[in-house]
């Protein structure tokens, strides 16, 4: 069919501009005369001179024009007219591609009054009487009208003013004031015509029957040859009469319209017919779409279940809400006769649109396990949606980029012409959140916002799509645990569900600095996490006691990152030699660590001692004492044999006012009388060590961070930076090149200056050969640098912290 189509439909014609051709393309339309003239089409012209734009749900263009629009040429029972269409991507219409398309169409027998009621205006068209000429009769010149009134026009038939009976007053317009007004105003040979624009001021509201009409009360004068004649063009269209129940249209028109019907002795009705779309419908096919046509005593009734055929439903948005309306192009004919005119032809095109209904756009899912695809089906729509692109993780990608990621995007179309979009996306794709779930299930979680857009409008929504999918896949972390005389150790193999979690030890995160802090060892190369805690450690539970063995245990911990939830718990125990708890050193001094057993909750280690009261520990924690002391101090008792010698002492634990110990460890320390033992000496000197000069390309940089964490350092637009006396300054200095890890950044002297030259005095030394300056009243603080995903070589750093200083002399404070 081409770019464009034509139809002719009575009275008016309609050319359709195809969606396939002109999709994506900026329109302007013209209407072109029969002097080749091109008028651009805007709304304004469309309602003065008897044309109607709309569109479609295909997306397709409608244009109507009328029998005696402005540019129509009518000859021989024929009206042509002729439409100029400039297309182009571009918003400005450069480079636009014009298309022409003449249509011609024959009109009907003309009725003695014709009305029309469009969607942008009223049509009044009535025949014009002409009077009867005395025969030979010779017309005064031309000149002599324009002397008597210089308003009408000299041609021999033409409109000369209109009055507007308005409820006030009565107004006349010429010709040329109606037009700018936005009057059409037309004559043939036979007709006179007057179009008015729903918007127009003389246009009055009124109701009658329970129906809003919109009408407007004129007469026109025009001038044929000598005589001025008159002429009745009131004109009414309903704007109302719809009701919608139970998923029905009802849409009622009175017959008697005033002030149609104003004066009327007889009135009969000739013909009441109906249609969508500008076609008339037979009987057959309106019961066919269950459409219902009645005519009635006073009105005419017709109805039309809502969602029947010949309408179609309209995506909508409302308060953020998706929805649709139905949507149906109806038309009315009808014809009477009565005294007055003898026969009104009265057409009305009424678009109706039902109230918004919120839709509900259903999301699926359907897993595909041997594939392991997430298949996510989105929809139904209606076919003036479409899916423009997708949120991931807050970056959003056009439907063909998609893929990219992972995504595969396609249509499934319906026969009724809705259709639903189908996501597949593997279930390894990263944007997939994997979570545990509980014994061997995980959770696959889809997390996407599909962006569309409803055409012609444009207008966009969006439907948030979260999809859960429960796999039987998931692979628990297992554990091994031993121990080796002073260490219990535990090494995790990770699992494919414990990426996130976390080593605790009770409700104690165990970090890499908080294992540094009680020399704890731990470890993790992404397969395996290693942890390694000595026998006598405040996480250690001791859960049994005997003079052979002692029953140590060490549990951890994994939790969810992100909840905290705990997920798995792992312990290890082993038994430790009693020998592990003493130490009998050659110069008789002794170090003896106590225990407190799970279940000894009441034990204050704190106040544990030995047979002498007046002996404290040197370290106290929640679960051990130590104490250190001389083999002759503390009460220690002593026995000899031939050839040892026996220290006996214990740790006593005595509740307020008993002399009965709660707790008693009993310790020994033996020492051979005689003993000689061998040691040889060698003198021989080891060289010291050495280090080989060499020459390179060093690329050094120092910051100022902004705190301790230095996490942030200060940006070169925000210099100078200012600081009070004694605030913290915190420093970074960083071997930038060559990155070798062989390599170890030590700094030797630092120092400050009053000015930006590194060699102006005074000076202030913060670090002297690598060390805090001894004179500074604050001593510059080091500060340790650990691995991180900014500091992937911590030997390549040095921090250090010096407090603000000014430089005086005397009291008095140095400038530059």
């Amino acid at each position: 069919t081409g770019p464009m189509s034509l139809a002719c439909l009575g009275n008016l014609l309609r050319i359709t501009l195809s969606a396939e051709y002109f999709e994506d393309k900026y329109l302007s339309l013209f209407v072109v005369d029969w002097s080749g003239t091109a008028w651009e089409l805007d709304e304004a012209m469309a309602a003065q001179c008897g044309y109607t734009v709309t569109y479609t749900i295909s997306g397709s263009i409608e244009f109507h024009a009328a029998a005696l629009s402005c540019h129509s040429h009518l000859e021989k029972g024929v009206f042509t007219v002729t439409l100029q269409i400039k297309a182009s991507h571009a918003p400005d219409l450069s480079n636009a591609t014009t298309h022409l398309k003449s249509a011609s169409c024959h009109y009907g027998q003309w009725s003695p009054r014709e009305l029309i009621c469009e969607r942008n205006y009223m049509e009044v068209s009535v025949r014009r009487e002409v009077p009867q000429i005395i025969k030979d009769f010779v017309q005064d010149e031309l000149e002599d009208w324009t002397l008597l009134f210089p308003e009408a026009k000299a041609e021999e038939a033409s409109i000369w003013q209109i009055v507007f009976h308005e409820p006030e007053e009565k107004r006349a317009l010429l010709v040329s004031n109606a037009w700018s007004a936005g009057y059409g105003l037309n004559t043939t040979d036979s007709r006179v015509l007057l179009r008015v624009p729903y918007t127009a001021a003389q246009v009055q509201l009124v109701k009658d029957q329970g129906i809003t009409f919109s009408l407007l009360r004129s007469s026109t004068f025009y001038k044929y040859q000598w005589v001025i004649l008159m002429v009745d063009t009131a004109v009414a269209c309903p704007v109302d009469g719809v009701d919608y129940t139970n998923k029905t249209i009802t849409w009622t028109v009175p017959k008697y319209i005033p002030p149609l019907s104003a004066g009327l002795a007889t009135f009969k009705d000739v013909l009441v017919e109906a249609g969508v779309d500008l076609l008339k419908l037979s009987a057959k096919e309106m019961a066919s779409r269950k459409y219902v046509l009645l005519n009635e005593l006073n009105v005419i009734t017709m109805k039309i279940p809502i969602g029947a055929e010949g309408g179609y439903y309209k995506t909508f948005v409302s308060n953020g809400q998706l929805g649709v309306k139905y949507t149906i192009n109806l038309f009315l004919e009808h014809q009477w006769e009565d005294n007055k005119w003898r026969l009104t032809k009265h057409t009305i095109i009424k678009e109706i649109e039902t109230p918004f209904e919120q839709a509900e756009v259903a999301v699926t899912n359907n897993l595909n396990l041997s594939a392991r695809l997430m298949t996510v089906a989105v929809g139904t729509f209606l076919p003036d949606v479409e899916l423009v692109n997708l949120t991931i993780e807050g970056v959003a990608v056009a439907v063909p980029e998609a893929v990219e990621h992972g995504y595969l995007i396609y249509r499934t179309r319906y026969a009724n012409g809705s259709k639903a979009y189908v996501i597949e996306v593997p279930l390894d794709a990263p944007s997939i959140k994997k979570e545990y779930m509980r014994e061997e299930m995980r959770a696959y979680t889809l997390n996407a916002t599909l962006t569309f857009m409803i055409y012609p409008s444009r207008e966009t929504f969006v439907i948030p799509v979260i999809v859960v999918s429960a796999v039987k896949d998931s692979v628990l972390p297992s554990v091994r645990g031993f121990c080796d005389g002073k260490n219990l150790h535990l090494i995790i193999t990770h699992g494919n569900v414990d990426q996130k979690w976390l080593p605790f030890i009770s409700d104690w995160h165990l970090t890499q600095e908080a294992a540094q802090k009680y020399n704890y060892i731990l470890r993790d190369n992404g397969t395996h996490l290693a942890i390694s805690v000595p026998f006598l450690s405040p996480h250690v539970r001791y859960e049994g006691f005997h003079t052979s063995a002692i029953k140590a245990s060490f549990y951890l911990t994994l939790k969810d990152g992100i909840t905290l939830a705990q997920r798995r718990d792992f312990s290890v125990s082993c038994i430790f030699s009693p020998s592990e708890l003493i130490q009998c050193l050659p110069n008789g001094t002794v170090i003896i660590t106590a225990i407190k057993l799970v279940g000894g909750e009441g034990l204050d280690t704190a106040v544990l001692a030995l047979r002498d009261r007046q002996c404290k520990p040197s370290l106290v924690t929640e679960k051990t004492v130590t104490f250190k002391f001389n083999v002759n101090t503390c009460g220690t008792s002593r026995k000899f044999n031939s050839t040892t010698m026996t220290y006996e002492n214990e740790v006593l634990y005595f509740r307020p006012g008993n002399d009965t110990p709660l707790y008693q460890l009993k310790f020994l320390c033996s020492y051979a009388v005689k003993q000689t033992a061998d040691v040889r000496y060698d003198s021989q000197k080891n060289p010291p060590p050495s280090i080989k000069p060499g020459f390179g390309c060093l690329a050094l940089s120092l910051k100022l961070f902004k705190e301790k964490s230095y996490s942030e350092s200060y940006q070169e637009s925000e210099y100078p930076v200012v600081k009070y006396l004694r605030d913290a300054l915190y420093f970074e200095v960083e071997l930038l090149q060559p990155k070798d890890a062989r390599l170890d950044l030590n700094l030797d002297d630092c120092w400050a200056t009053n000015s930006q030259s590194q060699d102006s005095l005074p000076q202030w030394h913060i670090l002297i050969h690598g060390c805090e300056n001894n004179r500074d009243s604050y001593r510059t603080v080091f500060h340790e640098v650990n691995y991180s995903l900014r500091v992937k070589f911590p030997q390549h750093l040095k921090r250090f912290e010096v407090r603000m200083f000014t430089f005086v002399q005397g009291t008095s404070l140095l400038q530059e």
